[in-house]
């Protein structure tokens, strides 16, 4: 009797004659490569180091692309990227020690967005491996130990024949719901070595659906149908499994309003009659939302910005559809979910069926509630009016012009890539990125110098449209360096750096804090003469001439600076 994996496990003749006659030369690391190549990789990003030689070498034999940054944690911001972008695990590779431990800020945000990146880094000699003090070059006492608090794996390669095994473990890990990096060691001496083990061809490493279970679906289910005041807020675990269409579906068959993360920006269309948009740090938005008799969260866990610095307390049933497993109910009771978005909306849909398909005291398909008679667009219209007459109060007209200008000058289906820097903080609340899947930026984990370098790997991935990098001048200086590779790879990413001559969000913290400011000012280059000494053509605008400078750039081929000094401010809190 023959059975299906007979077929897939009998190597043809062909296979069995170049599995026993291997190409001569080949080392460890041209198995960590071919691995790549047989998971479906196409591009990496690193770094090369002393003990990473023998994966490096590998790649000169090999069809994959590779990008290489100037800065590990760089190197890191860019895989991220590449992985938001693309839906697939973005290999990196790094040396051992230092060069490990300089990516670790990167990791620490791709785990926090739940982006897939696979690290795989070099470690000293196998000898040097179990906590002895044997002096190598690089040498620590647990490498991996300083990645297991922040990765979602780690997996340690002794033997050359473990590579393929390690890093489809990895690999699978990384792409299953949530996302995340993961960290791969191999031992320098593992690497150089010789080997005559067959090729790698293709490696299976389907990653798992996370299905939810039926049972709670039908309870989820029955609390929105019967709901009076429902709401949702969509995370990024709705972007990242590419859900929106799910999402707006359900919100319409509800009639509920939605309110998008500052991570699930482009979840939900920005001027959709339902759409809350995203001003999470807002009490008239936190008080809507503890208002709902019932909120489905979906994708998000509720963390610190999400819930206006955990001011927020809703009062109604909460239903939180979530990935991350330790998400779930980690901030506040719900029925809880564990499951992939994109899935676990598709089931909703179906339970709930079409408009009017189950009786009950819910919505109807007029959009009518038993206990408010105003429509979902008619709640989010009064909601949105309340919101824009807090910020009309307060002179911000500058900061909103700006992001106007920033708006009008890139293309709809361009990605842009926010450091940790004021205007930043305004897009959050305020930016439309106008197709899901479009806005960035490091407030995973709150880390400065993501945008400039993220930038770049979203401009490998896609290197027929045009990005844009937003910075603060302090966040600038973390990646200035990677001018060089962006000339390098001549990719189409420009540069927008707001200078105003410090870190300005501490100040204004500081300030409003002690009355005065320590370690917030900083000397900086001119922008300008910096980028044209690494041959990048760069221009200092105005506010008013912001919109066609940042036009002219994006529309150019290659990188670009446009440099704006400004000094712009906060809206005020609502959370103190």
């Amino acid at each position: 009797m023959t059975h299906d994996h007979d077929l897939v496990l009998r190597p043809s003749k062909a296979q069995t004659e170049a599995a026993l006659n291997p190409p001569a030369g080949r080392r460890g690391g041209d198995l960590v490569i071919e691995t790549l190549k047989g998971l479906g990789a196409t591009t990496v990003f690193g770094l090369p180091g002393q003990h990473a030689l023998g994966m490096f070498d590998a790649l000169r034999r090999s069809p994959l692309r590779y990008v290489g940054l100037r800065v590990e944690n760089n190197a890191g911001f860019a895989a991220d990227a590449y992985g938001r972008i693309t839906g697939e695990a973005a290999p990196l590779l790094v040396s051992t020690g230092p060069g490990a431990l300089t990516s670790l800020a990167a990791l620490q945000e791709a785990a926090a967005a739940s982006a897939p990146v696979l690290a795989i880094s070099s470690q000293v000699p196998r000898a040097g491996l179990g906590g002895g003090r044997h002096g190598y070059l690089h040498e620590l006492r647990d490498q991996q130990a300083s990645f297991r608090d922040v990765v979602k794996s780690v997996h340690t390669v002794r033997a050359a024949s473990q590579i393929p095994s390690a890093l489809a473990a990895a690999w699978e890990s990384a792409l299953s719901a949530p996302h995340g990096p993961v960290w791969v060691e191999i031992p320098q001496d593992v690497l150089l070595a010789e080997t005559d083990l067959p090729v790698v061809t293709a490696v299976d490493a389907t990653p798992r659906e996370l299905v939810p279970r039926p049972e709670l679906t039908a309870v989820a289910a029955h609390l929105l149908h019967g709901a009076e005041r429902p709401a949702i807020i969509a995370g990024g675990g709705v972007v990242r499994s590419d859900a929106s269409g799910k999402l707006r579906a359900l919100a319409e068959r509800l009639d509920a309003p939605v309110v998008t993360t500052f991570g699930g920006k482009g979840a939900f269309p920005w001027e959709h009659p339902l759409s809350l948009r995203s001003w999470l740090e807002d009490r008239h938005t936190t008080d809507f939302l503890e208002d709902a008799d019932v909120l489905l969260v979906v994708g998000s866990g509720l963390g610190e910005l999400s819930s206006n610095y955990h001011t927020f307390a809703p009062r109604g049933r909460v239903i939180q559809i979530e990935a991350d497993l330790g998400k779930l109910e980690s901030n506040h009771p719900a029925l809880g979910i564990h499951a992939d978005a994109r899935i676990a909306l598709s089931a909703l849909l179906e339970t709930l069926g079409p408009p009017g398909s189950v009786a009950g005291p819910g919505s109807g398909s007029d959009g009518q509630r038993a206990g408010d008679a105003r429509s979902g667009a008619e709640r989010v219209s009064t909601l949105l009016a309340k919101v824009g007459e807090r910020i009309a109060g307060q002179d911000l007209t500058l900061e909103q012009e700006v992001l106007a200008a920033v708006r009008e000058a890139l293309p709809d289906d361009s990605p842009s890539f926010w450091d940790m820097t004021i205007l930043a903080y305004w897009a959050w609340s305020a930016f439309d990125p106008r197709q899901p899947n479009t806005m960035h930026s490091a407030q995973g984990s709150g880390g400065l110098g993501y945008g400039f370098p993220a930038a770049l790997g979203a401009a490998v991935a896609d290197p027929g449209t045009p990005v844009l990098a937003v910075s603060g001048d302090g966040g600038a200086m973390y990646s200035i360096a990677e001018l060089a590779t962006a000339k390098q790879y001549d990719l189409p990413v420009t540069w927008l750096i707001v200078d105003d001559g410090g870190y300005g969000i501490l100040r204004e913290y500081m300030t409003d804090s002690f009355g005065e400011t320590t370690g917030t000012e900083l000397s900086r280059p001119d922008f300008v003469a910096l980028a044209e000494s690494f041959g990048v053509p760069a221009v200092r605008t105005t506010p008013g001439s912001l919109r066609e400078d940042l036009a002219k750039s994006l529309a150019r081929s290659g990188p670009s600076v446009v440099v704006l000094p400004a000094l712009l401010r906060m809206f005020a809190p609502t959370h103190l």
